[in-house]
């Protein structure tokens, strides 16, 4: 089967799954039924789904980040022992596991294509992450508390695991409970991959996006926290943006030249 063939058998899928979505169209475009297909998946809810969808779901998503190209940390060269930095689209990293920065809900970004990570590594991980975090919330009984982590299957992730903390929201200033919940997000993951015995775990920038946590602020709280508590633990910081980049080798002790 095609990608396009996947696709479409994919989109009609999760269209036929609810009535009031059963009129609308498929695009002739690639790029359009893409577009359609992760709405379709971001707004889906945390319900099972038949083998054959996996199955097509599986091969299409693999295939997917094989063509953005995956990196693997084996190939990476490290800016100190055990600490590595890398900027890039996190769902192509493959380690022991990524950290997503999730919402208290824990289930996800529901919103149609949305930017951030959450929406970003649920859309390639596929629709069983969003259900393997929805029966956590059901035993946990509550939403997720700052500071804390859950870990689950990374599913369609070229990744082993994901590692899911919710960061501190920025209302106006940073408040030193801030800072001790952002330090809580690195120490607990790292926690949680030494018990699960896990070698290597990229980091986005946690709580610096839709959260709002000044980005240098919080990238000297996560690099004083992984130099504390990462102990055999692998680390990469993963950086989207240019700007986290510099931050970060500055703090990693090898500043950008001026001229660049």
């Amino acid at each position: 089967m095609t990608q396009e063939k996947r696709r479409i058998f994919l989109i009609k899928t999760l269209l036929d799954e609810q009535t009031r979505y059963r009129d609308i169209s498929i695009p002739c475009g690639e790029a359009e039924q893409k577009t359609l297909l992760r709405s379709l998946m971001n707004i889906r809810p945390p319900l099972p789904v038949g083998e054959n969808f996996l199955a097509v779901q599986d091969a299409y998503l693999q295939e997917e980040t094989a063509r953005k190209g995956v990196t693997d940390i084996a190939k990476l060269t490290p800016v100190s022992p055990g600490i590595y930095l890398w900027q890039g689209d996190i769902t192509t990293l493959k380690c022991g596991a990524v950290v997503n920065a999730a919402n208290s809900g824990l289930t996800g970004c529901y919103v149609p294509c949305h930017g951030c990570i959450d929406n970003a590594i649920h859309t390639f991980a596929g629709v069983r992450l969003r259900l393997a975090c929805a029966e956590i919330m059901k035993r946990q009984g509550h939403e997720e508390p700052t500071g804390q982590a859950k870990i689950t299957p990374a599913f369609n992730l070229p990744c082993d695991y994901v590692l899911h903390t919710v960061g501190p929201i920025i209302h106006g200033g940073v408040t030193e409970k801030d800072r001790e919940l952002l330090a809580s997000c690195y120490r607990s993951c790292l926690e949680l991959a030494q018990e699960n015995k896990i070698g290597s775990v990229a980091f986005c920038c946690i709580s610096t996006g839709e959260f709002h946590f000044p980005n240098e602020e919080a990238a000297k709280i996560a690099v004083k926290t992984v130099k504390q508590y990462r102990g055999d633990t692998e680390v990469i910081f993963n950086v989207f943006k240019h700007e986290d980049y510099k931050i970060y080798r500055e703090l990693l002790g090898q500043p950008i030249p001026s001229e660049a």
